[in-house]
This record gives structure tokens, C-alpha cells and sequence, in this order.
């Protein structure tokens, strides 16, 4: 249909003054036909004196003539766009690796590049036509993050398993010529572009600097559920080893080179190799953050400034989950935690069977692989799990099961807490006065 479906209207706002309801579809601004959010933003970002064509549920019209101050908001909200379906067949795509039984919507392949702008969702540009290049650039759709894996057309079109898509070279190019920042990624497969493949790609991507703000390399995912795919090299300790050895003087020498960090590799190349970090001033603004980029540097930041001013919060026992990647800091954090604020706080790191255990990160545990990992566990007052193995705002985890029924299964309290030292010691002080009252 056309227009835009809201799905609320704020108390008190224009468009609630001026009757629009819950149901109502706006299908355009000033005469423009709206074809996403983006056409709202775009077409109201300034403008004080609108015409807004309104559908009602039965199909009756409505022109509103709204004036407002510069800036005030309508008060719309509308519903989520069905993304554009990605049709790359990609050696490493993760979707492809799921088992069955799992919730539907984590089957859906996206390639948007709305959603890139709009949620920092990764795309590669291989299905984007002209015309939505074309609207990138009018309407400042700034930054996206692109998924390049490799520069060179031939071996890009090998790791997405497609033919005949365009260069994306030529197409950053373009974007960068029209002052699109862009963040980009590689997902490093060894053997295929690793190398001077990856030497051609880094420095490619650099020459289009301060356009290309920074890029990304990340390990490859390998679960157990590969059958029928494409036999692929996995990123061991041996590995990671190595390439930091290569890559961080690179990363060094870029940033020399360029006047701010722009090369970075993920923390999990870190954990793998058992090495230390890169100073926290490598990270820059942390403009890779969401990549897995960063995350741990900043934690033992965080940490080490929280624990000078944590104060006793009483004797009782917990238990906090996390992956089996992260537990090495987590650990000791906690340990050092639990001896200022008087709490036995026992981390207990989960071995991933549903996907296999070369999955060890904290945001693809499941609920089954908790429950299981806790039996016969000594938990004590309650079970601490971090945000980021739930689904947001739905309470849920991967494979369905719920806050309520890890609860029952388990005996006792579930907390989730913000994935953060902060956000830990928080739900600790919390669940401590609860149990004083």
C-alpha cells in the first residue's frame, strides 16, 4: 500500500492536534509521494509550513495544512520497512550456517541501504541500481557502512557468490566524489582475502580517505551447521597470531599516515591470539564499535575506572554468564569486583551448542545452552545474564526461550543487566537492596 502505516501518535503533538490517528497512512509531504522513512525525514527535516495528504483506514482523504516552529516534530511514528531481501549467495554468509528451529525473522538475508543509514546495518551494494545511487546522494544518505570484503571485482564476486554486480570500487568512488562518509568492512576469509588481496583492498579503501572514514577486518564465523557449504579455513590462534603481527603496524603506520585511526582489526583477533590490545587511543572515537571493534579495550577502561569507587553491597552468591571469548576479562573483573563489594561473584563461561564451539561469543548464547551448562551449579541468589545475549526489547533468547522459563528451569531470579561494567555492578546494587528489604 501506499504512504507510510502510523502506529502511534505522541499526547499533545502536531499531528495529535490536528486528529491524526493510530491506522492512519500519511502517503505524502508537500505533494511528494513518500516512499519510506527516509522520504518523512527528508521532506519535513525544515520545512515550518507542510501539506500532509492523510489515508484513512476506509480510504477517505485528508489534506492537513500544519504550521509549526523550525525543528518541532510532527509526533508520527510509523512502522518498520520490510528491508529489501539481499540476494548474494556469500561463502561466510552466517544466515546460511543456522540450524533449524529457530525464530523466522533470523533467516531473512537484508540488503538495504536504508537500513544501513538508518540502523548501521552492513550492505554491499551489489543489487543497488542506479536510481537508489542517485537518491544516496541527493538526499545525503550519510554515513553508510559497506561491506567490501575485497576491492578486486573477481574475488569479491567469488566470496559473495554472485556474478556480474558492480565493481564496488567504482561505486565508492562515486560516493565518495558526492561526500558520503562511509564505514566499511572486510570479512576475512584465509586463503582468499587475506594477503595481497587484502594489501590491494586496505589500500584502495585508504586512498579514498576522509570519505572512507575507517575500515574494519573480522574473522569469519564457522558454526557446526556447514553442510553442503563451501569448505572454508577457519581463523585459529596460530592465525591470529600472525596477522596481528602483520596487520597492527599497518593499522600504526595508517594512522601516522592518515592523521586519525582508520584500519582496524576486531578484539576477537585479540582474544584468538591471546595478545594484548592496541592502546585505547588506536581506537579513535570508536567508530566501528557495533563490528566488535573496541569493545574490550573499552570494558577494561570502563572497569578499572569503576573499581576505585565501588563500595560494599553485601554477603550473597551470584552467578553471571558469559561467552566463552570474553570470559578471560570478564573474569577478572569480577573477581576484582567481588572483593570490593563483598558479593561471591562466580562467571561462568558457556559452551556454545547450538552452533557449535567455535562460536564463543556472549551475544550468540542461547537459553538451552545456559540451562544446560547450569545444572548441578551452586547458583546462589540469581543468575546474571548480559543484554546482549537477549533479543532487544522482546526478552528472549536465539532459540526462544524465555526470561520466565530459564527462570523456572533454573530455580531461581534472572537479571539482565547492560553489558557493561557499570551496567554489572548496577543489577548487583539493585538485586543487593532487594534482598536487605
Amino acid at each position: 500500500m501506499a504512504g507510510l502505516l502510523i502506529v502511534h501518535v505522541s499526547p499533545g503533538s502536531v499531528a495529535d492536534q490536528m486528529e491524526v490517528a493510530l491506522g492512519d497512512r500519511l502517503v505524502a509531504v508537500n505533494g511528494r509521494s513518500l516512499r519510506d522513512l527516509i522520504d518523512y525525514s527528508y521532506y519535513t527535516a525544515s520545512e515550518e509550513e507542510l501539506l500532509l495528504e492523510i489515508e484513512k483506514p476506509d480510504g477517505e482523504l485528508w489534506e492537513l495544512e500544519v504550521e509549526r516552529d523550525a525543528g518541532e516534530p510532527l509526533g508520527l511514528t510509523f512502522s518498520a520497512p520490510a528491508p529489501a531481501r539481499c540476494s548474494n549467495n556469500c561463502l561466510f554468509c552466517f544466515v546460511h550456517q543456522l540450524p533449524k528451529g529457530l525464530r523466522k525473522p533470523l533467516y531473512v538475508k537484508d540488503e538495504d541501504y536504508r537500513l544501513s543509514f538508518l540502523n548501521g546495518n552492513y550492505v554491499t551494494l551489489a543489487n543497488l541500481r542506479t536510481s537508489a545511487l542517485t537518491r544516496i546522494i541527493e538526499q545525503r544518505l550519510s554515513p553508510l557502512y559497506i561491506s567490501v570484503h575485497a576491492t578486486n571485482p573477481d574475488v569479491r564476486e567469488h566470496l559473495l557468490g554472485t556474478s556480474g554486480i558492480p565493481p564496488v570500487l567504482e561505486q565508492l568512488q562515486s560516493l565518495a566524489a558526492a561526500r558520503i562518509v562511509m564505514h566499511t568492512q572486510v570479512v576475512l576469509c584465509p586463503g582468499l582475502n587475506d594477503g595481497e588481496e587484502l594489501r590491494r583492498t586496505v589500500a584502495e579503501l585508504a586512498s579514498l580517505y576522509p570519505a572512507v572514514q575507517s575500515l574494519a577486518v573480522v574473522p569469519l564465523g564457522l558454526t557446526a551447521h556447514r553442510e553442503k557449504l563451501p569448505q572454508l579455513t577457519p581463523v585459529d590462534a596460530e592465525y591470529a597470531r600472525e596477522f596481528i603481527s602483520i596487520w597492527q603496524p599497518q593499522a600504526e603506520s595508517l594512522r601516522r599516515k592518515l592523521r586519525q585511526p582508520f584500519l582496524f582489526l576486531a578484539d576477537e583477533f585479540y582474544l584468538k591470539a591471546a595478545l594484548p590490545f592496541p592502546s585505547i587511543k588506536e581506537y579513535g572515537d570508536f567508530p566501528q564499535i557495533e563490528n566488535g571493534v573496541g569493545m574490550v579495550p573499552l570494558f577494561m577502561q570502563e572497569s578499572a575506572r569503576l573499581l576505585k569507587g565501588i563500595r560494599p553491597i553485601g554477603s550473597f552468591r551470584v552467578t553471571v554468564v558469559t561467552g566463552v571469548s570474553s570470559f578471560g576479562f570478564v573474569s577478572e573483573f569480577l573477581a576484582q569486583l567481588a572483593e570490593k563489594c563483598g558479593v561471591d561473584i562466580v562467571p561462568l563461561a558457556i559452551e556454545n551448542k547450538l552452533f557449535g564451539p567455535s562460536i564463543t561469543v556472549s551475544g550468540l548464547i542461547a537459553g538451552n545452552d545456559i540451562a544446560a551448562s547450569l545444572a548441578g551449579h551452586d547458583i546462589g541468589s540469581c543468575l546474571l545474564v548480559p543484554d546482549v545475549m537477549l533479543k532487544e526489547g522482546e526478552g528472549v533468547f536465539l532459540d526462544d526461550v524465555s526470561l520466565e522459563g530459564l527462570e523456572r528451569r533454573i530455580g531461581c531470579p534472572v537479571i539482565v543487566f547492560d553489558s557493561t561494567p557499570g551496567g554489572c555492578y548496577k543489577a548487583l546494587r539493585s538485586f543487593g537492596r532487594k534482598l536487605l528489604r
